[in-house]
Order: C-alpha cells, then structure tokens, then sequence
C-alpha cells in the first residue's frame, strides 16, 4: 500500500455505531490502540469512527461495502415511560421505517432489515442472529421471504452454544449479498455449516479457538464461494457442511431456516457424553435461556392488559 492508501485506510475505511456512551468509548479506544482514527477533521479525517445514537431509528445516511455486526441480544424494543401514578411502565418500540420489510417490535428482526438497508449494492453482510430470526412466524416470515428473494442469502453458520458470556445464547452467523432490484430471485441455493450438533465449548474449560472455525473457513472457500463441495453424503452423514436449494427452502413450513441434520450422539451414547462440568454448564444455559423465554412472554403479556 501506498502513503495515500494507508492514510484512507486507517481514516476513511472503518466506521461503527453503538447506543450505549462507556461502549462507544471502549470501542473507540480499542481502534485508537489499533491505530484507527484519532486524526480530526481538519486534516483530513474524521473525529471518531464511531458514531453514539440509535441505529434502528432512521434510514442510514451513508452505505458501505462490507457490513459485520453482532446485534445486541434480546427478542423485544421497548422504552420506558412513567404513567400518571409515578408508576415505570414498559412500552413496545416498534420502528417505523419505510425500507423495512415488515413492522415489529423484534429488535433482531429490526437489526436485520437495518444492515440491508445499510449496504450498497452488491456490499457483503455476515450479521449474528439467534435462532427465532431463523423460525419465527409473522414478521419473521415476512423477512425471510424477503431476505432470500431480494439478497443473495448464501451461507448460514449455525453456532455452538456456551461461547457467549449471556448464558444460554443459541445463535447463528448470516452471510448474504445485498443485490439490486428485480423480478427474479437472488438466493438459488443456501450452504449451511453445523458447529453446534455434538460440539461443546464453555468460556473457561473449552473455549472456541481458529482451529475449530478451519474446516468451515476452507468449506465457505472465500477465493470462489461458486466452487464449493458438500461434506455431507448419504455415505457421511456426519458431515457439517451442505446445501439446500430455493425450492427446498420455500417448501418448508414459513420459510423455516433453522435446518439441522446430524445425528445427536449425546442422546444416544452414554460412553461418549463430555465432562461433568460440560455438562453442567449446558444444562444451566439451557435453564437461562428458557428463563429469558418466560420473561419475555410475561413483558408480553403485561403489555396487551
């Protein structure tokens, strides 16, 4: 790279924003340590990389090549109001905005048609979602339906659980091309890479590292993602990479991409079953995560009285 390369890289290339003020600070003081940004506009540059504000609020003002992004988790906006009696309240938040697919109050949804609209063209998006995003019914439908017609949907990676700090977390990588306006559909087919069917990690004992990612690094083959080849047969059923055409897709019930097809081993083999504490650890994720799933049906209860 050249003198004028570099400087548009570290002061033109990488921009980001977060709702919270300390997290914007800590984001922009990991990237000033990396050397990006920190030149003011005066020569040049620009005075942050990262923007504070609310992202879901309007259309975005500017849209770039490559979006990557890991939302913040939780299935419903809402905001906080005092009522006449001094009471705090909760109130849906549901996002008004004209390049969104469908109307909801589910922020993941929300997070998702956002990141459409926020690259240009033929831009790339790898975005983490959790699994509702991938099965839930209405608007999710809806953004599906969308996503595969509209975009180049091409890859999904289905992620282990137990390598988030929020317990209980069950979520999944989206890689897709935004595309430009036509008749015909985008998505032809959809490569899905299981990581989580008899994978256990925990952030202390086995946490994930590179080497675990190699296989669907060389899978995904970024050089030619058109040139790739299927792990799995009917001969190796256990293989964790395969494809699923648009026809397959739409045949299932409301567009379901929450697809698996390996074999749980843990359930059928005692001999093999991982370490106590594994274990232990996976049963009190799966405790939290069903707890957030109650919480958030009693908001949505305590909403509609």
């Amino acid at each position: 790279l050249d003198k004028e390369q570099k400087k548009f890289l570290k002061y033109n290339t990488l921009f980001g924003k977060e709702l919270v003020d300390s997290v914007a600070r800590l984001c922009v003081m990991n990237l000033y340590l990396h050397g990006i940004g920190g030149e003011d506009r005066l020569s040049g540059g620009q005075e942050s990389p990262i923007e504070v504000g609310d992202s879901l609020v309007s259309e975005p003002r500017e849209n770039y090549d490559i979006v990557l992004t890991n939302p913040p988790f939780g299935k419903k906006s809402s905001i906080t109001i005092v009522n006449g009696e001094g009471k705090a309240e909760k109130e849906a938040l549901v996002y008004e905005r004209p390049d969104f697919w469908a109307t909801t109050s589910n922020k993941q949804l929300n997070f998702l048609q956002h990141v459409k609209s926020l690259v240009k063209i033929n831009g790339r998006v790898g975005i983490v979602v959790p699994d509702n995003v991938l099965f839930e019914g209405g608007a999710g439908e809806v953004v599906r339906r969308k996503l595969l017609t509209e975009c180049d949907l091409h890859t999904i990676l289905r992620l282990p659980t137990g390598i988030f700090y929020a317990q209980g977390v069950k979520a999944n990588v989206l890689f897709f091309d935004r595309k430009a306006a036509s008749e015909k559909v985008w998505t032809k087919e959809v490569w899905f890479y299981d990581l989580r069917t008899n994978m256990n990690f925990t952030l202390k004992t086995n946490p994930l590292r590179y080497e675990d990612l190699r296989e669907f690094i060389d899978c995904y083959n970024p050089e030619n993602r058109f040139n790739r080849k299927p792990t799995w047969s009917e001969k190796n059923p256990d293989g964790r990479w395969r494809s699923f055409k648009y026809d397959e897709i739409l045949q299932r019930d409301k567009v379901n991409l929450d697809i698996f097809w390996i074999k749980d081993k843990g359930l059928e083999d005692a001999e093999n079953l991982p370490a106590p504490e594994s274990l232990a650890e996976e049963i009190i994720d799966n405790l939290e995560y069903a707890l957030e799933q109650f919480k958030e049906i009693e908001s949505t209860l305590t909403e509609k009285r």
